[in-house]
């Protein structure tokens, strides 16, 4: 039972001579793999994935008109909450490569590179050197989810955790020197999280609660409140200058994951068998195989073991036991608060993104398989924990290298359907949701697209400006996946007016041009 044992469990962080003990070997480990890690992720994104969507495309738009001088938007197009803060990272590489999506998504990386040295950082001063360099390993593996979610410019997610780690470490590190100037980059990381995504809450809240219990100066403080204030400025400015129904925080109270309500097992079963195992990196691209699933119940009961440990080693070391405490305290809360909505239950794949700030309490999971190394009969088990762990990352990992051909495969349909339009010189579109931005990105708005509902009513248009012009425009095209309900709903409409047009299949697409003006029911 050595890791219950507070002593046991604090000599690898305070002890003087286990602090000695080759750090310099375990950081330049550490580093090999996270050059690995980072270099995988640009090979993925060279060979032209994960594929990309119109949500990725609407973050391109933002960052394309904010480098044009056009606008500083707080949000993301067409909503209350989330800001904008990748748009603003990317605006100058999107200033040089319009249209690019490379460019969009390479802030991202160096976004990944801070993650990797704040968890470095935060597990060997938690717990030890090598240990860090463990995780480091099994960070710098990436299975589909976590790639989307570390690398798509998508809106909130490639951000909270380096700075959900980067508060961690801040938390657990200061009082250091300067010391106000580390409670004024809590502050700022604060702020921002606030501004850019609230999934991250559970992990500022639990930091926040570590650095109360130092004690610092009233500067300090004053520093932190500064800092914060300054990270949270846009949002304060927005929402201070809007009515109350339009600021962050009913919109995203409101929010529920949408759709029919999910019973208590479906939204259990979407949020621990499949959510963690999808947002840690166990699950094959868009599914998870029913023998993967093991690693759900066996994170909850590592997690629980852990806090068990950490609550042992408050006895002897209060400050130690309070940083791993917070680790599995937000893991905790962000499982709960995720299970608890009906994206949980009804959409458990897609919506596994959601849990994506797990992966910064990825030391406090595997901590208790690592402490099982020490015994002379345990460590069989413990190596074996370990190298399982180890074996399902690595392999889920494989799945996305063998899956790379099709995966690009996917966004040659929308780059096949620009170079078409192009051709026939159409610069006004009707399309569907998940078309339209990632078209009008791609062209730098050479083409503007409005979306379509399948009643022919007008869809969510993000960026409404697109809208009023393609309703304005003197022709009608459809550009509308082929065997889709809005495609089918054109034809019929067209067909029982007797309006003539033309239609062709193009990557994947309906091309559908009527030879006159045709005014669908759409609300103008």
């Amino acid at each position: 039972m050595a890791i219950l044992t507070g002593a046991e469990t604090s000599t690898p962080a305070v002890s003087p001579s286990a602090g000695r003990r080759r750090p310099g070997a375990a950081a330049i480990v550490a580093l090999l793999l996270g050059l690995g890690g980072l270099g995988y992720r640009l090979a993925v994104l060279l060979a032209g994935a994960p594929p990309t969507n119109s949500d990725e495309g609407t973050m391109g738009l933002a960052a394309l008109h904010i480098a044009q001088g056009r606008g500083l938007p707080v949000y993301f197009y067409g909503q209350n909450y989330m800001g904008t803060l990748e748009a603003y990272l990317a605006a100058p590489l999107v200033a040089f490569a319009h249209g690019s999506v490379l460019a969009l998504r390479l802030p991202n990386l160096l976004l990944y590179v801070g993650f990797l040295a704040a968890m470095w950082a935060l597990t060997r001063r938690l717990y030890s050197p090598w240990f860090a360099t463990l995780v480091v390993g099994i960070l710098a593996l990436g299975s589909d989810r976590v790639l989307k979610n570390q690398v798509i410019s998508g809106g909130g997610y490639p951000e909270i955790n380096v700075a959900g780690a980067a508060l961690m470490l801040l938390a657990v590190a200061l009082p250091a020197r300067p010391r106000t100037v580390g409670y004024a980059a809590f502050g700022l990381l604060a702020g921002l999280m606030l501004w850019v995504d609230w999934l991250v809450l559970p992990y500022l809240a639990a930091a926040a609660c570590v650095l109360l219990m130092k004690k610092a100066a009233r500067r300090a403080w004053i520093a932190l409140a500064g800092g914060a204030v300054l990270g949270a400025a846009p949002l304060l400015i927005h929402d201070l200058t809007s009515p109350w129904r339009l600021s962050a925080v009913p919109t995203f109270l409101g929010l529920n994951g949408g759709g029919p309500d999910a019973s208590w097992g479906e939204r259990l079963h979407g949020g621990v068998l499949t959510g963690i195992p999808l947002a840690t990196g166990m699950c094959a691209p868009g599914r998870c195989e029913p023998w993967q699933l093991w690693w759900g119940p066996a994170w909850l009961v590592l997690l629980a073991v852990a806090g068990y440990g950490a609550w042992r080693l408050i006895r002897t070391d209060r400050a130690l036991a309070a940083g791993r405490l917070a680790l599995v305290v937000a893991a905790f809360i962000s499982l709960i608060v995720y299970a608890r909505s009906n994206a949980a239950g009804n959409t458990p794949i897609e919506s596994g993104r959601y849990l994506h700030c797990l992966l910064i309490s990825t030391p406090a999971v595997l901590w208790p398989l690592w402490t099982l190394l020490r015994g002379r009969v345990s460590r069989w088990f413990g190596a074996a924990g370990l190298a399982v762990v180890c074996a399902a990352a690595l392999l889920a990992t494989g799945y996305v290298v063998h899956e790379l051909p099709h995966i690009k495969s996917v966004d040659d349909r929308q780059v096949g359907l620009l170079a078409e339009l192009d051709r026939r010189g159409v610069t006004l579109v009707y399309s569907e949701y998940w078309t339209c931005d990632y078209v009008a990105y791609i062209s730098a708005e050479r083409v503007r697209c409005a979306v379509i509902a399948a009643d022919l009513t007008p869809g969510f248009d993000r960026y409404r400006p697109y809208r009023d012009a393609v309703a304005a425009g003197p022709t009608r095209t459809f550009a509308l996946p082929t065997g889709s309900a809005e495609s089918a709903a054109v034809r019929d409409y067209l067909d029982t007016h007797q309006l003539a047009y033309t239609a062709s299949v193009v990557s994947g697409y309906d091309l559908i041009q009527p030879a006159t003006r045709v005014d669908l029911p759409l609300p103008e």
